[in-house]
């Protein structure tokens, strides 16, 4: 990482909207469910499937959380409506996980049961660790209820991820694997990076071998090595798992994998919050922030 791309995102706070705008047109979808659509209907056409996140996070009064819940019925009815290949990702933080865990569910339930009568799948996104247990408890409620069409998440970052691991694939849940993005305390996660990696690969082997439906959610051609591996060594069938990845990023490796005839969804975000969005993954990824920097500003290579 170049001292340019730590000096970008130091200077996010000052960074003109309009400037950070530029950045987001490839990674958000727009501020609009027809938007989203659109995109949807576009990666759909060139063999993949699509995830549509309606973007926001936390909020801080409990009433806020019908906004969010009513937003994700209106995404459901028009992936049925428009028949796209699409579920939805939402963060539990929108809907009070944070100030009432029972509204929260809920609410999380009426999307949920929404989507089931549409034969569709709500992926309950994991956030920061202190929202996992609390996560993992309304899903496996929700469950319990036979709303099976629902999955969660783990993040490979964080030490207890094998454990859950464990147990998730003793239930056969659906699981979407990723790295984790959150920046946690020592005691519970990972910082090294080689680390995180082996700890992913570690997690997706217990998955798959209890049979579970996993998202391997990577951009990382090291870890999608890993679960070419394992796939083949499992003999696994293309409909037993799926690549995803986030829209916008490593496009040409999400096009060989589809090639090679894997299954792979792609991540959409839309909404008025893309700003918070935005800045979060430029935060996230210095070079990328660098990379863009250069281009709003003509400087060429690196």
């Amino acid at each position: 990482m170049s001292l340019f791309d730590r000096l970008v995102v130091a200077a996010l706070p000052i960074v003109p909207r309009p400037l950070v705008g530029r950045f987001s047109r490839r990674y958000i979808a727009g501020a609009r469910l027809e938007d989203a659509v659109a995109t949807v209907r576009a990666l759909n056409a060139q063999g993949m499937l699509a995830t549509l996140d309606v973007l926001g996070e936390h909020i801080n009064r409990i009433e806020e959380a019908q906004a969010p819940r009513d937003a994700y019925l209106r995404v459901l009815d028009a992936i049925q409506q428009e028949k796209i290949d699409s579920n939805v990702s939402i963060k539990l933080t929108q809907l009070g996980l944070k100030l009432d865990p029972r509204v929260c569910a809920a609410h999380l339930r009426a999307v949920v049961a929404r989507a089931a009568e549409s034969g569709n799948f709500v992926r309950i996104d994991m956030e920061d660790s202190s929202c996992t247990d609390d996560t993992l408890r309304i899903y496996r409620e929700l469950q319990s209820e036979g709303l099976t069409n629902t999955g969660v998440v783990l993040q490979a970052m964080l030490r207890r991820t094998p454990a859950d691991a464990e147990r998730l694939a003793k239930e056969r849940a659906g699981v979407r694997l990723c790295k984790g993005i959150y920046v946690e305390p020592r005691p519970l996660a990972w910082n090294d990076r080689e680390i995180v990696r082996r700890n992913y690969a570690w997690a997706l082997e217990r998955l798959l071998d209890g049979g579970c439906y996993v998202g391997i959610a990577t951009h990382d051609e090291m870890l999608v090595w890993e679960a070419l591996r394992l796939i083949a060594r499992l003999g696994l069938p293309r409909e037993a798992y799926e690549f995803q990845m986030l829209l916008g990023v490593e496009e040409e490796l999400r096009r060989i994998l589809v090639a090679d005839g894997h299954r792979l969804r792609v991540y959409v975000p839309f909404g008025e919050s893309w700003y918070a969005y935005s800045t979060r993954r430029l935060r996230e990824n210095p070079r990328l922030a660098g990379t863009v920097a250069r281009a709003v500003l003509g400087l060429g290579g690196r």
